[in-house]
């Protein structure tokens, strides 16, 4: 891997999410504070004679490197728009290492994407302008755009409308119970669709401030995941008991996560959680991580 340009893919987790409408076109309005951690998929690009995108990691077998996969989308968008101004854009070779759960609520393939248009930025010195990027983002996927820019923000409209957040890191243990989760049909079953907004965010960087204002929200997403995948109902469990001051699912789930005052706090609730779900009947994907700042 260090014979190539290097990205991550972090983890996207969405600290709270609100459903505030819904437009005519049939896409739901948000209202959300995203944050990323600090455990990813990673890619690797490097000059090839010809195109090629290689899967391995733990998720590897999984996925499909055919014309669908968001990688190889992003890389055919951002070659057409080089091309476009005459800039060359050869061939690569891709390697991207699996490693997080798939269809499970914390960017995946959005995450994938983003970092692929990063990587091949830099890999054909090739920037284009602000907004002609923004739009591309958005044509790939709505979680796109706040995972191109990788840092805590606020999500709003169907996730295009981003603004940057200063916020504190966060001790985390993510979890999640290796079943994918159909997004469309989470929002189909909810049975509201003009809640509230968040209120307005702290102004201290002072963690236990946030962990109290989080405590506060919620996912409105996160009872109709609940109906459709009760695994979700025994991993928040099983995070409230570790000491977790807020659990909560991320996005359309099914992961879970728990926050914690510190790096240290969450690295030994998920040393407890361990031990607790391996006596279970199933496997499930445990880490424990911190927010990034």
């Amino acid at each position: 891997m260090a014979d190539g340009i290097q990205e991550a893919a972090r983890a996207k987790i969405n600290l709270a999410l609100h459903v505030t409408g819904r437009r005519a076109d049939g896409y739901h309005l948000l209202d959300s504070l995203v944050t990323f951690v600090d455990c990813s998929d990673d890619l690797v690009f490097s000059p090839a004679a010809t195109d090629r995108l290689a899967i391995t990691g733990p998720f590897g077998p999984d996925l499909k490197a055919d014309a669908g996969n968001l990688v190889i989308r992003a890389r055919d968008l951002l070659r057409r728009a080089a091309e476009a101004q005459g800039i060359a854009a050869p061939p690569v070779d891709i390697l991207l290492v699996k490693n997080l759960p798939i269809a499970s609520g914390i960017g995946g393939g959005s995450a994938d994407a983003a970092a692929t248009l990063r990587g091949l930025m830099r890999l054909w010195a090739f920037s284009p302008p602000e907004a002609e990027l923004a739009e591309m983002a958005l044509s790939l996927g709505a979680d796109l755009p706040m995972c191109l820019a990788g840092r805590p923000l606020l999500a709003r409209g169907i996730g295009e409308a981003i603004t940057p957040v200063a916020m504190p890191s966060l001790g985390l243990v993510l979890l999640n119970p290796l079943v994918g989760v159909s997004t469309p049909d989470i929002f189909r079953s909810l049975t509201r669709r003009d809640n509230p907004p968040l209120p307005p965010l702290p102004e201290t960087q002072a963690p236990q401030a946030w962990l109290d204002y989080l405590r506060r929200q919620r996912n409105d997403l996160e009872a109709p995941a609940r109906s459709l995948v009760p695994e979700i109902d025994s991993l928040l469990e099983a995070l409230v008991e570790s000491g977790a001051q807020v659990a909560r699912m991320s996005g359309s789930g099914a992961s879970c996560f728990g926050l914690y005052e510190s790096g240290d706090a969450a690295r030994a609730a998920a040393g407890r959680i361990s031990a607790q779900l391996a006596a279970g009947p199933r496997k499930t994907y445990i880490r424990a991580t911190q927010t990034l700042a």
